[in-house]
């Protein structure tokens, strides 16, 4: 196999996540009574870093950075903490970047590229709607609502739900200057959180003739680093809301609607939003700023990008607890070593006053042994979730007691929950998956759903043990 042959299995295979830590500056640092090595930075006077420390676990395969138990493998601690590499000031793409990483630690040369010609950028008109030839959704016109059957029918999306966001989609028309023709598009309108006057439109075309996904993308000129879709069942103000949803597509946001709507009266109130694909931190800044009341549920699509743009997000909420936390001389300790975007009760424990650090070490000896106990398979399942159980409660006290050293009000620290399909990569793909399973005569059907391989020891929503990646469960279940 060549170089230029290696897959990302080929790295996890091949680069241990130790030469990685070491590659970014590490050095080891075993402590009396741990379990497992650590790895910690020293400044340039050979003094450690305080708070800026990864623990290495499952036989070398991934790490994590106390107190968060978030775990990484190769790829993701490449991606997730791109900065940490001597290689991140030659590449701005995360693919890229950990092909160049483990290169360098396989003693790879590096590939140099031809230089690309430069080209001017060209001006693009801002978006104006008045361009457009617009076609509202009528709940009570056959004609009117014909004409969106296309769109609609090959995702699944029910006349039902397409009623209940019939204000916040539209069909537009633009004529083709360079080719003199007419495109009509599926548009959900963009607007900047508090502001009511349309910045652009998230596009979807007709589905090709072989029944494949059309054209997609943002109209030119929109203001996609602020703009988002947002739709407001409620019809109240924003700031009052109490349930926003999350999504990388408007589709996907009418598929989770449509398959929770039953069991959750409470979405015909709530707010959904579509980034349109890559959420932007102004696209975040605006809606939390606009919704401090609500509770964030980020739908993303379950693959790698959407777990980073859920830590993406995680980031500019922490960053906004963090400004309106009173610093004082007894905090201020702390507050400077809390790492930039991360939640407040990452920083080093070192600094916090001596009940808190007492807290911590019971959570933090609870914790190691119920990953001993996992790990180890000596123990039995129930006694292994009774130590967990006892982690969770104990990582509670610990985060209760810091809250209220930072004067941070509780609401603050209830405001993301994280939610995934059980079937496929978003949403839309998980309601077509199931019409199918629906029309299905057998008796028998295989039911998937996607769980998190490891256990929730902080409470934060996020799975600890092996890199955040869900596995297949397939079962029977008779109808």
């Amino acid at each position: 196999m060549g170089a230029n042959d290696l897959t990302y299995q080929d790295y996890l295979d091949r680069i241990s996540i130790q030469e990685a830590l070491l590659h970014a500056g590490y050095t080891l640092n075993r402590r009396d009574g741990l379990r497992y090595p650590s790895y910690i930075r020293k400044d340039s006077d050979g003094r450690r870093i305080h708070g800026d420390k990864f623990i290495v676990t499952n036989h070398g395969t991934s790490c994590f950075r106390p107190p968060e138990q978030k775990t990484y493998n190769l790829i993701s601690l490449i991606k997730t903490f791109p900065s940490m590499f001597p290689e991140h000031t030659r590449s701005n793409n995360p693919d890229h970047l950990v092909n160049e990483v483990c290169r360098a630690l396989l003693n790879i040369p590096r590939e140099h590229n031809g230089a690309q010609a430069m080209t001017q950028p060209r001006e693009e008109k801002p978006f104006d709607l008045n361009d457009y030839a617009i076609h509202a959704f009528r709940k009570y016109d056959f004609d009117s609502i014909k004409k969106f059957y296309p769109f609609f029918v090959t995702r699944g999306i029910s006349l039902d739900t397409q009623k209940a966001f019939s204000q916040h989609f539209i069909l537009a028309t633009k004529e083709s200057s360079q080719q003199g023709k007419a495109y009509t598009n599926l548009s959900f309108p963009l607007y900047v959180p508090g502001n009511s006057t349309v910045v652009g439109l998230e596009e979807r075309g007709r589905p090709r003739l072989d029944g494949s996904s059309g054209y997609k993308g943002k109209a030119q000129g929109s203001n996609g680093s602020e703009g988002i879709w947002i739709a407001n069942l409620g019809k109240g103000e924003l700031s009052d809301a109490r349930h926003v949803y999350w999504f990388e597509s408007a589709y996907d946001a009418m598929a989770y609607y449509q398959l929770h709507e039953k069991d959750n009266p409470d979405l015909r109130k709530a707010v959904f939003v579509s980034t349109g694909g890559n959420p932007t931190v102004c696209q975040m800044r605006g809606m939390l700023r606009q919704t401090p009341a609500a509770l964030h549920h980020i739908c993303f699509d379950n693959d790698l990008a959407g777990r980073q743009f859920t830590e993406n997000i995680k980031g500019v909420l922490h960053q906004q607890v963090r400004s309106n936390i009173e610093e004082t001389p007894e905090r201020k300790p702390y507050l400077d070593s809390l790492p930039l975007n991360h939640d407040f009760s990452k920083g080093d424990i070192d600094q916090l006053p001596k009940p808190l650090r007492e807290k911590y070490a019971r959570y933090e000896s609870a914790w190691e042994e119920a990953r001993f106990m996992r790990e180890s398979r000596l123990s039995h399942e129930d006694d292994i979730r009774e130590q967990e159980k006892e982690a969770r409660k104990l990582y509670g006290d610990f985060r209760t007691a810091i809250r209220s050293f930072l004067g941070i009000d509780d609401k603050q620290d209830t405001a993301l929950v994280r939610e995934i399909p059980e079937k496929g990569k978003d949403w839309n793909e998980q309601l077509l998956k199931e019409r199918e399973e629906q029309m299905s005569s057998t008796d028998d059907t295989e039911e998937s759903r996607n769980v998190a391989a490891g256990i929730d020891l902080d409470a934060d929503g996020d799975v600890e043990l092996n890199e955040s990646e869900e596995k297949k469960q397939t079962h029977k279940t008779r109808r």
